[in-house]
């Protein structure tokens, strides 16, 4: 009989039931809205960054579409609690008593030392599991000093975690800004103020879009507008990423709590794979609600008990082996691409594809249908797979091609032989 896979988890020092937690956003806003997402089935939450109240704008959200798809980009430029620091203390210390065994992380944001000191014993006095240090706010924060300003600056972020650690007495999470050319560096300046762990990835510093009639970008605030920070699924690749970096630099030790256009049990996965220890979600909760993780907790079961994971740490970083540079791939490693003419609908778009955007292999037939792939052209570049609306009705098969496996790097280095090109007619 199978044992059914233990989703306990412990980041940075953190336990909670599972490796879902909600990221510091609305979705955390209150201790009424903390306690029915873990009422709902979430492990942890990090609370909405707490430091000296502000007024936040109206409007504040902005939204991208695809094809119809529900807000595939976010943006906001809402910034930290507008709520009183004793009110939302009084309310983490509710949720705990509640709910002893999730993790609560508050999310910080101050300027000086003496400020880090007194809210860091007024969250731990409260209860708080954690602390998360937010280095990332791409928008308002930034201008006065804080979030993505710190962030950006490694040796002021190695500073101010270093005071977060002399104060503190339960694990430390620094929260990193991608809007850096480079994550590396900023994740070990965490690391040498002596973090517990760090988060990753805060929101991307971006326009949402503009409304072609008034002239004035997305969200509009009266008749002007700012930056805000870029989430959702969008952003998702980037995230993983800069996660994937982290994890496979041998010099970066510490745990990593994965955030970034996370949807659904599936997205959770890949980034544990890449090296996050836990997930942090916003968006998705903004848009579908708390009862999601209904379905990421059972998916992320069943995945674990068709790999023969039994516990969360044996998938954490298991493809990150596999995510190398680009130097050392296979060169010899060839594919084409085959089309299933029993489930293809003739729609012509995997032609369109080819031939205006990729190498000109593939090509209509007469009867108008199934398009005939002129394999010695092929690259196997797999943009028409992309582009095909059937699942599975195109693939990319494997080609013995005979030659041994070579990298550019070889190459370079002691002439070993590749193989012939192809589209370069």
């Amino acid at each position: 009989m199978a044992i059914k896979p233990d989703l306990t988890t412990d980041c940075a020092g953190i336990r909670s039931p599972n490796p879902f937690w909600l990221a510091s956003a609305p979705p955390t806003n209150s201790g009424e809205q903390i306690m029915r997402a873990f009422d709902a089935g979430w492990g942890g939450a990090v609370w909405k960054t707490l430091g000296t109240p502000i007024q936040n704008v109206s409007s504040r959200f902005g939204a991208t579409n695809y094809r119809g798809t529900a807000a595939i980009g976010f943006n906001n430029i809402e910034l930290i609690t507008d709520r009183p620091l004793d009110v939302n203390f009084r309310e983490i210390a509710e949720v705990k008593k509640r709910y002893p065994d999730h993790a609560v992380i508050v999310s910080l944001m101050v300027e000086t030392r003496e400020e880090w000191k007194e809210i860091i014993k007024r969250s731990e006095d409260a209860g708080a599991d954690g602390l998360e240090l937010n280095f990332g706010c791409p928008h308002g924060m930034c201008e006065r000093g804080m979030g993505s300003a710190v962030g950006q600056e490694p040796k002021v972020n190695e500073r101010i975690t270093g005071w977060a650690k002399e104060f503190a007495t339960v694990p430390v999470l620094v929260k990193l800004t991608p809007n850096v050319g480079d994550i590396v560096p900023h994740g070990i300046a965490a690391q040498a103020g002596g973090a517990d762990g760090v988060s990753l990835i805060n929101t991307i510093k971006s326009i949402i879009g503009v409304d072609i009639d008034r002239f004035v970008p997305e969200p509009r605030v009266g008749g002007l507008s700012t930056n805000g920070g870029y989430c959702g699924a969008a952003v998702k690749p980037i995230a993983l990423h800069m996660v994937g970096a982290l994890a496979r630099d041998f010099t970066f030790e510490l745990p990593i709590s994965g955030i970034g256009g996370v949807r659904d049990w599936r997205d959770a996965v890949e980034f544990m794979l890449l090296g996050a220890a836990s997930v942090q979600v916003c968006t998705e909760v903004m848009l579908r609600g708390y009862r999601i993780v209904e379905d990421m907790i059972e998916g992320l079961t069943d995945y674990m008990a068709t790999h023969g994971f039994a516990t969360i740490d044996q998938l954490v970083g298991k493809a990150v082996p596999n995510f190398s540079e680009w130097g050392e791939l296979d060169l010899n490693y060839e594919t084409i691409a085959k089309i299933d003419a029993e489930s293809c609908i003739g729609c012509q778009l995997c032609v369109t594809a080819c031939h205006d955007g990729a190498h000109q292999c593939i090509h209509p037939t007469g009867d108008g249908r199934v398009p005939v792939i002129d394999e010695s052209e092929c690259v196997g570049c797999n943009l028409c797979q992309i582009v095909c609306p059937v699942p599975d009705c195109i693939s990319m098969v494997q080609v013995d091609n005979g030659f041994a496996p070579a990298t550019w790097n070889q190459h370079i280095g002691d002439g070993a032989p590749l193989r012939p090109k192809k589209g370069a007619h």
